[in-house]
């Protein structure tokens, strides 16, 4: 049986101080960014887990284990602080399991967790665990995404845009994408993708530009190349939300015939505090987000819990990691000893079940969660006076989409 060497210490420690047993109280690490854009997701990571926590052991614990938090921060997901982060978790006593939406922009530590023996759960960067996981699952026993593959973010876009049409609730002035993308793996994956689903689509590239990867205020320049020439869509694949803010508002000062899309940064709670009435009408996706439809009242039920406690939104990463951290609960009270990290990896492994993103359920292969309608669904959203409308997958849509106030229709 694989086990941590802190694990072996405290089950040495534990024998000879009281012969058979493990301790009453157990700990449960988050990698969380603290600096830069991502502080924001950052603190919805600690708050989902601490929820997840407060609620299990109020009820008695899991097996008969109470759990602690434990936050190993990532600040501005430096290499160097990632791994100063990932040695102060694995140093700890008593803990097993660590858990993140993401702790870097190309998931590098999973090989420091696999080797660990430790359980680590992960939603981000999905692309990056799939080409690290992919070769040799066997490595990686420990290793899970609560997240799906990103293909869809490449390629989804382009028959939405163009079932809108067909449906008459979106007419284009012209078939030409702009398209802008930050120098980050996140971001550059999906640009790269956008570009060649549209490219193949027929859609002629107006601009294409690639910015440095941080905070960004000053679009101005960018979209003065975009007025030039004004296309049908405009993309941005910056997931910072204060940048997607920044870019949302300079692009009204004078906004163009054309569709907006952002990706990720219009889900944070921080746009629509940012933009205000300003967002209306800018559409963004999700793979791994909260399914916000009747059809899936697990997203509301979570959601209500989590705002009832902050007394804010929950983005993506807030309900989230409280789903992650209860994926690992359930997993420890199957086994029973949550120092057995490949036995309760293989529970989770195992799980089929409905969570707030849909159907939950793992490709072997992959080690990430199944995308598809019956499973974890892209969501393609549109906001609208400060509310979000789900409006693809039709299945579980909550409205239909409409016009931005800006275009000619």
């Amino acid at each position: 049986m694989q086990q941590t060497f802190a694990a072996s210490l405290l089950a040495l420690s534990l024998a000879l101080a009281a012969g058979p047993g493990l301790a009453e109280e157990f700990k449960i690490g988050v990698m969380a960014p603290t600096a830069g854009g991502a502080a924001a997701d950052g603190e919805e990571f600690v708050r989902g887990v601490e929820m997840a926590v407060e609620e299990v052991n109020a009820a008695g614990g899991v097996a008969g284990y109470t759990y602690e938090v434990v936050v190993g921060d990532v600040k501005d997901q430096s290499a160097a602080a990632v791994v100063a982060a990932f040695e102060r978790l694995a140093g700890e006593s008593d803990l097993n399991a660590v858990l993140t939406g993401f702790a870097t922009q190309n998931n590098f530590e999973i090989e420091y967790f696999a080797d660990a023996g430790l359980i680590y759960l992960v939603a981000g960067n999905s692309q990056q665990t799939r080409e690290m996981i992919a070769p040799d699952p066997d490595r990686f026993p420990t290793v899970w995404s609560y997240t799906p593959s990103y293909d869809a973010y490449e390629t989804e876009l382009l028959p939405v845009v163009e079932g809108l049409i067909e449906a008459g609730q979106l007419t284009l002035p012209n078939k030409k994408l702009a398209i802008v993308s930050s120098d980050n793996a996140y971001s550059k994956t999906i640009y790269e993708g956008i570009k060649k689903s549209f490219a193949q689509g027929g859609w002629e590239i107006t601009v294409d530009e690639v910015v440095p990867s941080g905070e960004i205020n000053d679009w101005r320049a960018l979209l003065a190349k975009v007025r030039q020439d004004p296309p049908a869509l405009v993309v941005n694949t910056d997931w910072v939300p204060s940048n997607a803010a920044s870019f949302m508002t300079q692009f009204l000062e004078d906004p163009t015939d054309s569709l907006v899309f952002i990706q990720y940064g219009p889900s944070v709670p921080e746009f629509l505090e940012l933009t205000k009435d300003r967002s209306t009408g800018v559409v963004y996706n999700l793979l791994g987000g909260p399914l916000m439809s009747p059809k899936n009242p697990r997203a509301a039920e979570i959601a209500a819990k989590y705002k009832a406690k902050y007394g804010v939104e929950s983005g993506t990463y807030g309900v989230a990691l409280y789903e992650m951290a209860m994926l690992y609960f359930d997993a420890v009270e199957k086994v029973g000893d949550p120092t057995d990290t490949l036995a309760v990896a293989e529970a989770i492994a195992n799980t089929d079940k409905q969570i707030v993103t849909g159907r939950l359920k793992f490709d072997p292969a992959t080690h990430l969660a199944m995308q598809g309608i019956d499973f974890v669904p892209i969501q393609f959203y549109q906001i609208r006076d400060g509310e979000r409308v789900l409006f693809y997958p039709p299945a579980y849509a909550t409205g239909d989409f409409e016009a931005p106030p800006w275009m000619k229709q």
